[in-house]
Order: C-alpha cells, then sequence, then structure tokens
C-alpha cells in the first residue's frame, strides 16, 4: 500500500515554520509474521531529546486503542487533531506499510529521528519499537525493530 500525503496533512505545526524547501520522504515499515490481530503503529518525529514534533502517520483509526501506543501518547498528548487526515487501517502480520510524505529539509540531518510504536489487541505494547535518524547517512538502510516491525527504511 502507498499512501501519498501532502505537506500539509503531516501537520503544519512542524513543517510550514522550519522551511520552504522540503523534501520528498518514503517510510517502509514491514511488520514480522506474528499471529494475531492487526498492529496499530505510529510513525511521529521527534528532536534529538525524544520532544515530540509531529505525526507522519497512524495505522489503526480506532482512538481508544490509541493510549497503547506508549510514546507517541506521552509525547503528543494523543489529541485527535493530530493525526486527523493521516490515519488508516492497522498492519497485518508480515504486511508492508509503504506511505510518501513532504518533510522540511530543516529535519533532515538534523538531529531528529522518526519512531515506530507499535501495539497488538491481545499483544503487548512496544513503545520505540524501531527508531531511526533522518538523516542522509541513514538514508536506504533498514532498521530492526525489537518488537512487531521486522524492519523500518527511510529513503529521500
Amino acid at each position: 500500500m502507498k499512501i501519498v500525503l501532502p505537506a500539509l496533512a503531516i501537520g503544519a505545526a512542524f513543517l510550514a515554520p522550519i522551511a520552504a524547501e522540503a523534501k520528498q520522504v518514503t517510510v517502509q515499515t514491514t511488520m514480522k509474521a506474528y499471529g494475531g490481530s492487526g498492529a496499530y503503529a505510529v510513525l511521529w518525529v521527534g528532536d534529538a531529546g525524544g520532544k515530540y514534533k509531529g505525526t507522519l502517520w497512524l495505522a489503526g483509526d480506532r482512538a481508544k486503542y490509541w493510549r497503547h501506543l506508549a510514546d507517541w501518547q506521552r509525547a503528543s498528548g494523543g489529541r485527535p487533531a493530530e493525526v486527523d487526515g493521516i490515519t488508516g487501517a492497522s498492519i497485518g502480520s508480515g504486511r508492508t506499510l509503504k506511505i510518501t510524505v513532504d518533510i522540511a529539509d530543516a529535519l533532515i540531518d538534523a538531529g531528529y529521528q522518526l519512531h515506530v510504536d507499535t501495539a497488538v489487541e491481545d499483544g503487548r505494547e512496544v513503545p520505540a519499537d524501531a527508531v531511526v535518524p533522518l538523516s542522509t547517512d541513514q538514508a536506504g538502510k533498514p532498521v530492526v525493530g525489537k518488537g512487531y516491525v521486522k524492519s523500518l527504511l527511510v529513503t529521500f
């Protein structure tokens, strides 16, 4: 599944004030074959200290389960306005979520990180399942998750 989101859908709060220039970034999250229900997963950006900058995508559209995405929930407050227009179905076992977004150039190679938190019904919650720097050095190099995420790949 490929989803293209305009920069405004990502959240003007962390893109618009930073720069007029943006880079198209593709994020591919592949889940392990774990059995059971589809995973809720949230892709969000934080600075080097983990301070929340914005949400890129939330897989799982039932808000009552968002509290299980612990790091994102704590960082963002889990407000529906944070994910308005950027939610979709949960990610099934062994499936891949691929999204393409515009990210301000000022966030690339500036210490920002892409975080993926996951949770599965009747399974466990995995805060910071996978974390990758938004850097040109890391681009194209898959990162292995510590829970449900098999790999996280970011390309510019």
